[in-house]
């Protein structure tokens, strides 16, 4: 050993055996030979080998000379490397290089030869591998530690490590760099910024993407030295955040994306972090607040993670920027929804309230990305959202944005179509998404026609795919018509019809277009294209662009040609596709990708290609009717119960047989058809009759065979069937035989049911006075001679005026269908024959009309009780009074005997609006709205809706609002649409409603002191309820137009009674009730009237020259009543025939449209006032269904007697308790009448009184009282208490609705029994007065209008029964006899 030290000392280099000396005067080749041979010599010597050590300490030395570490051969590097790393191997723990200098240089330069690395297929690889293991085995690089310079040292081998690396290396190669970085941070007292920057750069997105390799490598160096590397972490990261020192590091602009890197490698390196994020949630600075929401959106919606179990407070703090200030932030929370959702199903719970509150957010974007969110999680599994989430995609699909809107009725039908119709998620899956289905439909009553047209394609491609099979897709539609709601169904039928009205109109507008050119067959063409143009979204551009098309439609024959084949009845629907894509084709170019006319041409073509019912269709249909019939279906399968299977299959096919009547002419069609009437169930029997008539035309000539099985059956029915069947087998025998009908039914009929006709069996009369009333209306040339008698001595002196069967004694009011007498139904079809044989005569030459009026009025004035014997039930005499009511108004609808009613019998049947039984009122109500809607019942029945204010149950004062909401607007509509007809004004502006109201009112039985200030205070509510409605647009200066109006009718008299000085200072003070309420309302109403106001002289006397009305009859008191304030505009809901909804939408202040108001911790929580004052109503569309409850509202603004619960059932009391005097009085009522600060679904509603009626008995006669032989109507009661029973009552109130003549006027309340107690009576006039012998005249129909399409009114009863119309529509024609009530005398 001392020899080697003295060896080592004297600075001879000693080579290994075989190796010459190493210097520059050899050549590269031999070099490198002889350093291999050391580097050989070197590797195979241990850290044992003392003496070879000392041997080889200077040849160590002389290797990590500068000639060698500057060599420019890299060769020659790399074998020193090695070398090098062999020696530091060998010497260790002391290395044999003591200058600090030199260390430095030799790692540094061994640092540069990993370079090498980057090639995995060079020569030399495997020496760099073995470079690599060295220095990574023994730790090399850890002599470093106690330089000045190791940080120099690390970061350069760290930032040469991660460039090296590659997809080219192995798993060692990547294990060796592991090692070797992580001794470095695990092993060393510290971790420099720069070092530290040096592996985090790997995570910035934008280098993660350059080199995936590099990613990974920092991403296990992570996890191995996550505990020693932690504390440098969070220091770094405190700096930045906390402290803001963004200079400390280049990585500081990346703070948040290598906080979610890192806490995706390992959560642990976070545990410091985390806390200060939630600080960084709660910055003002709302860029700031949007990073650190967007990086903990990934965090908490990552697949696997847990931070928000882990982290409660960062969790529930990041939940409060739900409701953040700032709108990307808020929009950002919502599009993490659907990943939380997806990946963490237990944290629904926490995200279903405040998605909620963002479900209403005011900005649409937001609003858009929650149904997006919710719709996203549920198609990948239902199981991952509840029933609240899905609730909030519903509630949107009324949402005030077409966008919005859309989104959710795409999203439910998505997911319907993947639940339901593909089965996916099974039978529990389809069960909870079951009401998606009737909930689409629904939308159809939206008006907008952007969202009709949606339904109708989301009906084509998501509810019964058009691209299946025919028998699988009429199956579809089977079930799917089977399990349907009422509205729904209505809803379907309304969108068939739509589009086969429209395919007519496009039908119309190719015949228009054949025809020889001429400027009358120019305007028809185009008043067509308007009337196309509005079944088309965008209805101003889309004018130009069906312009365009029938252009395009006369210049082209093939494109016409093939829109003919589209919209001919025959065409199948194989047929329909052809023809739709050969147009589109056609149409379309390829240079124009952008093509809006063609996009409104497809829109057009959706709308009218029949792609679903085709003959095809209709028998698959009928097979799989008669499948449930043979009980070989699957309805159990499906959920619906056999019988309803196949009464809504028959129901289905009679709705198509409107739409589509030749697709039913098969002999297999009429065959299963016959099958079905011979069925017990009379529904099944009654569509089946419907349809014959609907597609029976061509029976006879191309269907003999059934023609002979199908008359015996109709023979028999119509005598001997129920009465509806009965009415349906007469109409049925019309349409297909209407020649034999005329010429022998007279025999075959009337003679046999003429004689059968015996009082004394009354349920057997029932069917043959329902044959012989429709009968009288569709033949009236033959049978109304013979029936005059039949109705005279039969129906008036047998049936009308007697009572055989005592009626039972109760205090009900109304019973359900199955408990009315048979006397009463054979009474209630007896009017109906009256009614139906006058309709057919269409005249009144021999005054049968006045006599039938004063027969009808009759029962009125006796409340139902014709004989007053007192031998009637008071749910009989209800019934009746119904019945009388219903008849007057069908009889107004016909010119020539509406100009006979006179003022006294129009105002009785007005009253029955306010009957003291709920369901007299609600289906007198309906059929009056029906009338006016269809343009057929003059228009100052619409003033009959005023008295509706009187009504104490709030349901029914807002469906009378949305009855004259939707009369007002299809008046407006049509006037829009007919400009040409503005002579017929009269009749059609609903201004002119005003004058008819004010004269209805100032003969308000109740209105009985003149200057009473309780009355007026009714009378102001009345006038109200109306004008709030006319007053809503002030179009062309309407509301100066009527106040000109009454001002005008202050200068004439009353024509009812001219002389009366009582009756015209009641009128005069109606006027300047209305005259206050327009003053206090509008702002505009001094201005100049856009034209003079005409009114009715059956009403009122022409103005007086020498007389001038300006005195002021309200008294003073009774000015504060009115307050001021713009009357708020009309909130109607879509379908007013449907169960009612809301009357209004909510209140929303400004502040409740805040979002938030700071960013402090309380955010955090949706419950907190900041939050829950969020607009959650905003967005509610005005045909959102929000359940009302049906109550009795407490008096407001005056104290009257109030029918408590106890006095329902005590004997009632007469009078009405006056309102008590105190000295506080007016103050109170003023505060009480402050509209202005009353919901505005409130503001207008009258104050309930327990009872309306007379003053008592002792009351003392005068002037103000009426005499004690009137009679008075009664006064409107409370519906029954029953809540279960009130819901079905409005659920079947609807169908009764629909049912007219034929269903005896009565309401369809099955198993509803309406307790009321019986009401004051309001006065009428006593039974015994007689109508003038002269009567103004009124503005009567001319005798032209008798003159209409017969077939019209004998299908009127059957578009009763067919047009269940969701939502009334302006008629494209206005009906004939309506134009004629125009001929009016005009003051």
């Amino acid at each position: 050993m001392a020899h080697s030290k003295a060896r080592a000392t004297d600075g001879k280099v000693t080579y290994p055996p075989g190796v010459k000396e190493i210097s520059d005067k050899i050549s590269k080749e031999e070099m490198v030979r002889r350093l291999k041979m050391v580097v050989k010599t070197f590797m195979d010597m241990d850290q044992d080998s003392e003496e070879e050590k000392e041997l080889y300490l200077n040849l160590a030395l002389h290797l990590a000379s500068d000639f060698f570490l500057k060599h420019p051969d890299k060769d020659v590097r790399l074998l020193v490397a090695c070398c090098l790393a062999d020696i530091f191997r060998i010497y260790a723990p002391e290395a044999p290089y003591t200058s600090p200098d030199k260390l430095k240089d030799i790692f540094m330069f061994i640092t540069r030869q990993l370079k090498g690395l980057e090639d995995t297929k060079s020569a030399q690889f495997n020496r760099y591998f073995y470079l690599l293991e060295n220095i990574a085995w023994v730790k090399s690089y850890n002599i470093c530690f106690e330089l000045e310079d190791s940080n120099e040292i690390f970061t350069q081998l760290y930032r040469t490590l991660f460039q090296v690396i590659n997809n080219g290396h192995n798993q060692k190669v990547h294990m060796h760099m592991v090692d070797l970085m992580s001794s470095i941070i695990c092993e060393g007292d510290t971790v420099s910024q720069e070092l530290l920057d040096t592996v985090l750069v790997n995570l910035v997105p934008a280098h993660k993407n350059l080199n995936k390799q590099a990613y990974d490598l920092a991403k296990a160096l992570l996890k191995r030295t996550a505990q020693a590397i932690e504390p440098y972490i969070t220091n770094f990261f405190n700096q930045v955040l906390m402290l803001g020192k963004t200079s400390v590091s280049d990585l500081s602009e990346h703070v948040f994306d290598l906080i979610l890197e890192l806490y995706n490698i390992d959560s642990h390196l976070l545990l410091s972090v985390l806390p200060q994020l939630e600080f960084k949630l709660k910055s003002n600075d709302n860029d700031e607040r949007l990073q650190v929401v967007k990086l903990l959106a990934k965090m908490f919606g990552a697949k696997d993670s847990e931070l928000a179990a882990q982290n409660k407070p960062l969790w529930q703090c990041y939940l409060g920027r739900f409701n953040d200030i700032h709108v990307p932030i808020r929009l950002e929370c919502v599009k993490f929804a659907s990943h939380c959702l997806m990946n963490h199903p237990d944290l629904a719970k926490d995200l279903t309230e405040y998605l909620r509150v963002r479900s209403h957010d005011p900005e649409e974007a937001i609003r858009h990305d929650v149904i997006v969110s919710i719709v996203t999680a549920a198609k990948k599994d239902l199981s991952l959202v509840n029933d609240a989430l899905l609730n909030f995609v519903k509630e949107r699909t009324l949402d005030k944005r077409w966008r919005v809107r859309k989104e959710a009725m795409m999203g439910l039908a998505s997911i319907y179509r993947k639940y339901s119709l593909q089965g996916e998620g099974g039978r529990e899956a389809s069960k909870q998404i079951s009401w998606i289905k009737d909930k689409l439909l629904h939308i159809y009553y939206q008006n907008s026609i952007d969202d009709r047209l949606l339904v109708e394609r989301v009906f084509a491609q998501y509810m019964v795919p058009h691209n299946l099979e025919t028998a699988e897709r009429m199956k579809c539609l089977y079930y799917l018509y089977a399990t349907l709601d009422t509205n729904a169904v209505k809803a379907l039928n309304e969108m068939w019809k739509c589009q086969n009205l429209l395919r007519h109109h496009v039908k119309d507008l190719l015949d228009l277009i054949k025809k020889p050119k001429s400027e009358a067959s120019s305007k028809a063409v185009f008043a067509k294209v308007m009337v196309i143009t509005r079944n088309l979204p965008d209805p101003g551009k889309a004018q130009d662009f069906v312009k365009k098309l029938a252009q395009v439609l006369d210049d082209d024959e093939r494109i016409r040609d093939q829109l003919e084949t589209l919209v001919s009845p025959t065409c199948s629907c194989k047929q329909a596709e052809v023809c739709v894509r050969d147009i589109t084709k056609k149409l379309g170019s390829p240079k124009q990708p952008s093509n809006p006319f063609l996009e409104m041409v497809k829109f057009l073509l959706e709308r009218i290609a029949p792609v679903h019912i085709d003959t095809e269709s209709i028998s698959a249909l009928i097979k799989q009717v008669n499948k449930s019939i043979d009980g070989t279906a699957d309805d159990e399968e499906e959920g619906v119960p056999t019988e309803e299977a196949i009464r809504a299959g028959l129901e289905l096919l009679k709705v198509l047989s409107f739409t589509h009547p030749v697709s039913f002419h098969s002999a297999e069609t009429f065959e299963s058809l016959l099958g079905c009437l011979k069925m017990d169930d009379e529904k099944v029997a009654e569509a089946a009759l419907q349809i014959f008539k609907n597609t029976g035309s061509k029976m006879e000539e191309s269907f003999p065979h059934i023609k002979s099985v199908l008359l015996p059956v109709l023979q028999a029915k119509a005598k001997r069937g129920p009465p509806r069947q009965a009415k349906y087998a007469i109409h049925c025998i019309n349409a297909i035989w209407s020649h034999l009908f005329v010429k022998c039914y007279l025999f075959v009929f009337l003679q046999p049911l003429h004689k059968g006709l015996d009082p004394a069996n009354l349920e057997q009369l029932i069917t043959p006075l329902t044959t012989l009333g429709h009968l009288a209306q569709l033949a009236p040339e033959q049978f109304a001679a013979p029936l005059k008698s039949l109705v005279a001595n039969f129906i008036v002196k047998d049936l009308l005026m007697n009572d055989r069967i005592p009626g039972k004694k109760t205090t009900k009011l109304w019973v359900p269908d199955d408990e009315v007498s048979p006397e009463t139904l054979a009474k209630i079809q007896g009017i109906k024959l009256m009614v139906r044989w006058l309709l057919g005569v269409k005249n009144n030459q021999s005054k049968s009309g006045n006599s039938t009026l004063r027969m009808l009025t009759a029962i009125l004035h006796s409340d139902g009780d014709l004989t007053e014997q007192g031998r009637m039930g008071k749910p009989d005499m209800s019934r009746l009074r119904l019945a009388a009511a219903c008849a007057l108004l069908k009889l107004a609808q016909e010119p020539c005997y509406h100009e006979i009613i006179t003022l006294e019998q129009y105002q009785l049947c007005a009253l029955v609006i306010n009957d003291e039984c709920y369901q007299v009122r609600q289906c007198f109500s309906q059929k009056l709205h029906r009338g006016l809607c269809r343009l057929r019942l003059p228009l100052e029945y619409m003033a009959v809706f005023a008295l509706c204010a009187k009504d104490p149950v709030k349901e029914r004062r807002a469906h009378a609002r949305q009855c004259l909401v939707k009369n007002v607007n299809i008046r407006r509509e049509y006037l829009k649409q007919h400009a040409a007809i503005s002579d017929k004004l009269f009749s059609l502006l609903p201004e002119y409603v005003v004058p008819y109201t004010i004269h209805l009112l100032a003969h308000d039985p109740d209105y009985v002191k003149v200057q009473d200030i309780e009355q007026l205070k009714e009378i102001k509510e009345a006038l109200w309820f109306v004008l709030e409605i006319i007053m809503a647009k002030n179009e062309n200066n309407s509301h100066a137009f009527i106040r000109k109006m009454v001002e005008n009718i202050k200068q004439t008299k009353d024509a009812q009674a001219p002389t009366d000085p009582k009756t015209n200072e009641k009128l005069y003070t109606v006027c300047d009730v209305a005259m206050h309420i327009i003053m206090s309302k509008s702002t505009t109403y001094s201005l100049e009237s856009p034209k003079d106001p005409v009114l009715p002289s059956c009403f009122f006397t022409k103005p007086d020259k020498n007389f001038s009305n300006t005195k002021n009859y309200l008294p003073p008191e009774m000015k504060a009543f009115f307050t001021p304030g713009k009357p708020k505009s009309a909130n109607v809901l879509g379908a007013v025939n449907k169960p009612l909804s809301t009357a209004g939408k909510q209140l929303q202040s400004k502040a409740s449209r805040m979002e938030t108001a700071s960013n402090d911790d309380s955010s955090s929580n949706p419950g907190s006032p900041q939050r829950s004052k969020t607009s959650t109503e905003m967005d509610h569309s005005e045909n959102e269904d929000i359940s009302l409850k049906r109550d009795i509202e407490k008096p407001r603004g005056r104290k009257r007697g109030v029918t408590s619960g106890d006095d329902q059932d005590s004997k009632p009391k007469r009078g009405r308790k006056k309102a008590a005097t105190n000295t506080t009085a007016a103050a109170e009522s003023e505060d009480q009448w402050d509209e202005d600060n009353r919901p505005e679904d409130e503001q207008n509603s009258p104050p309930k009184k327990g009872r309306r009626g007379r003053p008592p008995k002792s009351a003392t006669p005068s002037q103000d009282t009426p005499s004690k032989g009137k009679r008075g109507r009664k006064k409107a009661a409370p519906p029954p208490e029953d809540d279960e029973e009130e819901e079905e009552e409005e659920e079947r109130g609807e169908e009764e609705a629909e049912d007219d003549d034929e269903e005896d006027d009565r309401s369809k309340t099955a198993n509803e029994s309406a307790e009321s107690t019986p009401q004051k009576r309001r006065g009428r006039p006593p039974k015994s007065a007689q109508p003038p012998a002269k009567k103004p005249v009124r503005g009567g129909r001319s005798k032209a209008a008798a003159a209409k399409d017969d077939s019209e009114e004998e299908d009127e009863e059957e578009e009763e029964e067919q047009e269940d119309e969701p939502t009334p529509k302006v008629p494209e024609e206005l009906h004939e006899s309506f134009l004629e009530v125009v001929d009016v005398k005009l003051t």
